[in-house]
Parts: C-alpha cells; structure tokens; sequence
C-alpha cells in the first residue's frame, strides 16, 4: 500500500513534530500563549519561517473567531500546509518523440546514484525503455554502482574510464538513446558541490552538448537533495538553480530523517513540482510525490488529543 510506504517513511518526521504538538493539545485552551508555544514547535521542527507563516495565519483567524478551540487547530494546518505545496506535485515529462532526456544532478552522498535506479526501476514498471549514461566520471565508484544497478535491471549504460570529460559522454549517451529511440535517458552527472565553481560549469556544458543533439532536452532536470540534511539542503537547492533549470525535485532518504518538514523550505527557495521522495532503501521504495498524502503522513495526533 503507497500510504502507507510513505507513513512508515515519514515516522520520525511525524514522531518530532507531532509529539510537540500532541503534548500542547492536552488540557489547552486556545489563546495567545498557545498560538507562540504552537509557533515554536512548528519552527524548530524544520519548518522554519513556513512554520511562522501558518501560525501567522492562525491567529488572524483566531482574532476573526474562525478558529475557536484547540479542536479545530489540526485541520486548519493539514489545510495551510497543503495550499503551501500547492502546485509542487508533478508527473516526469514525456517528450513528443523519443528519447525523453533525464539530467539528474546532486551533490556526492544525497543518495543520487541509487535514485538513478529507483527511477529507472519505476520507469521500467510503466512499461518504458531505459537507457542510463554514467555522467559521473570523477568517482570510480559512482561509475561502478551505476553499472551494478544496470545490470540487475537488466537497462544499458553509456560510461566511459574514470576521469573521462562527462561532457563526452553525454554526447554519447544522447546519440546512443537517438539511435536506440528508447523512451527515457537517465544522465548522471558528477556529484558536484555547490560551492565548485568549475564543477557547475562542467553541468552547464553538459546542458550545452546535450541541446546540440536535442534541441529541446534536457526535457527534465532533476535535484536530488538527502532530506536528512534539513536546512542544507535548501541551501543547496538555491545555489544549483544557479548553473541548471531545475524542474524537479527527488526528496532521497525520507525514511531516515525527522527533518521531513523542510520539504516546505525547498519549495520557498526553489518552487519547482516535487516529483519523488525516496521512502526505502529498496528498488520500488521511489514514491510519486502527493501533496495531501505528505501532509497526512506528517501530521498525526494521538487518540488522547483532539483529532
């Protein structure tokens, strides 16, 4: 069951933010020392000035008495929380002929190259043919963990020795999946970090060499950020927009964080469609990103507290 994949994923998350809150509920009446109390929980729970905007929103309608009592406070944030993400859900572009082209970008150790499979792996269930270009060529083992996952996945890969220009295989990675006509290309590109001036440059050459052959590719360039960096990742997420059109997000090892709720600070710096979160380790454990299923997953309140 999807839901409950990404319930399970979300606990920490959900255990941090909502054992703050549930501890608030009990015995309170709905005044202003509640309202500061429940604006605290919500900013240090990674949710930052997001958290600060909602309560923001709660006392005006606590002063207009739309919002009377403790009771109703839960599902007026599942509400403002899920307008926040409104628009940040999104399907992987297709393009009118094949190959659809997949730039996937992301500093070393986000969980990139194990998102590359997931992805291929979701593809590859659609029913769609899939070809991965191992753009990392600055790390042996990028290279290799990319090949060991192409051929349990039975999909082929373009690589190239270690150190070779990952512009080069580019170029051939998209004339291959030309010729093939597969139906997506997976490009991975070396694991740069955002303070790599050279390195970012490398990224904007690969976008280069990849419109020469294809006009209107990359139809997709993709982010992975390791949410288990909370606020870094935001940071992140500003400085990449910087040497690529990012047009979507691949939110890696959601199961291993109570820092989920930064979710809502990506989408403040970088507001792009969220298109996958990474809830497992396993190769299906690649979720379509839903916006009412995320804020759902994030906020439980025990039985003892007003529901």
């Amino acid at each position: 069951m999807v839901f409950g994949k990404l319930l399970a994923a979300l606990k920490k998350t959900r255990d941090v933010l909502t054992a703050g809150l549930s501890r608030l509920f009990h015995g309170r009446k709905l005044d202003e020392a509640f309202l500061e109390e429940l604006e605290e929980i919500l900013y240090n729970s990674d949710l930052g000035p997001v958290g600060t905007r909602v309560v923001a929103d709660l006392k005006v309608a606590y002063k207009k008495k739309e919002v009377k009592e403790t009771a109703e406070v839960p599902a007026f944030l599942k509400q403002r929380l899920a307008a926040m993400l409104a628009g940040s859900e999104g399907k992987l572009a297709k393009a009118a002929g094949n190959p659809t082209i997949v730039l996937i970008v992301g500093v070393n150790g986000a969980g990139k190259t194990t998102s590359i499979a997931k992805l291929a792996r979701h593809l590859q269930a659609q029913g769609n043919s899939v070809l991965l270009g191992a753009g990392d060529t600055f790390r042996a083992a990028a290279v290799e963990q990319l090949t060991l996952w192409a051929g349990r996945l039975g999909i082929p890969i373009v690589k190239q020795a270690t150190g070779a220009d990952p512009a080069a295989v580019a170029f051939d990675a998209v004339s291959a999946a030309v010729a093939r006509k597969v139906d997506y290309l997976l490009l991975d590109t070396a694991g740069r970090l955002h303070t790599q001036k050279n390195l970012m440059t490398e990224l904007e050459k690969i976008v280069r060499v990849v419109k020469k052959q294809v006009p209107d590719a990359p139809h997709e360039t993709l982010l992975v950020l390791d949410a288990t960096t909370g606020q870094n990742a935001i940071r992140q997420a500003s400085e990449f927009t910087k040497s690529a059109p990012i047009t979507g997000l691949i939110l890696a090892k959601m199961d291993g964080t109570a820092k989920g709720g930064a979710l809502f600070g990506i989408r403040d710096v970088l507001p792009v469609p969220v298109k996958f979160l990474g809830v497992g380790e396993g190769i299906d454990d690649l979720e379509p990103f839903a916006v009412q299923g995320f804020v759902d997953a994030i906020l439980q309140f025990d039985k003892q507290a007003p529901a």
